[in-house]
């Protein structure tokens, strides 16, 4: 899914002291051969709450909602808008205390979190990356829908770049997933995709919480 994902906790602080960001970095020099970049897909925003950042992103600059969902092995909830004429924006809050994004909110304040670029061969991106001296992190192959790496921020200017390549479209909405239920924590990822909670995992989890929940 077009999230970072956990094992790059470490390095979302990195640009926190630009002072040195660019001094630190190993890129050597240039190629006569571009990266085939196909769309920069979004800006990921952290915050707090996605609702109190719907007032702006939405009401007032007339975003539409795309996709969203939970990710409980990130401990995440995400949003997705698309504003005027095209431009995405990620909006993506914590749900869990212990989650990477609740600690950069704690150490950075809310703000850009990254910037996600689709290329048409992520392994060939990764050669030319690796040839020119950037250093990649996080990567994986696994999933064959969405194939990503990031690029530290001290080699990029002080920005998180996360690069994909994927076999689905992300600039339409899912059919039957709407801001509402997302919002309610009614939906969640899985497998690269946003569905519905059933309506067997809402009772458990309303169970496991001590009750129905409040915005059942």
């Amino acid at each position: 899914m077009a999230v970072a994902c956990q094992a790059l906790a470490g390095i979302f602080f990195e640009s926190a002291d630009q002072s040195n960001a660019f001094e630190e970095s190993n890129v050597s020099g240039s190629s006569s051969t571009c990266i085939s970049v196909k769309a920069v897909d979004h800006i990921a925003i952290a915050v707090w709450s996605i609702e109190e950042a719907l007032v702006l992103f939405q009401d007032v600059l007339g975003g539409e909602f795309l996709m969203g969902g939970d990710d409980e092995r990130l401990g995440i909830r995400t949003v997705q808008l698309r504003l005027p004429p095209g431009v995405k924006i990620e909006l993506l809050q914590p749900i869990r205390d212990d989650s990477f994004l609740h600690r950069f909110l704690r150490h950075r304040g809310p703000g850009v979190h990254h910037l996600t670029i689709i290329v048409s061969d992520l392994e060939a991106a990764l050669e030319q990356f690796r040839a020119l001296g950037f250093e990649t992190i996080g990567t994986d192959l696994s999933s064959p829908t969405w194939r990503e790496t990031f690029l530290r921020p001290k080699s990029t200017f002080g920005v998180l770049l996360q690069v994909v390549d994927t076999t689905l479209r992300w600039d339409q909405p899912i059919e039957g997933i709407t801001l509402e239920d997302v919002l309610r924590g009614h939906v969640q990822w899985w497998e690269d995709r946003p569905r519905l909670r059933s309506p067997a995992d809402l009772r458990k989890e309303d169970g496991e919480n001590g009750g129905p929940s409040e915005n059942s």
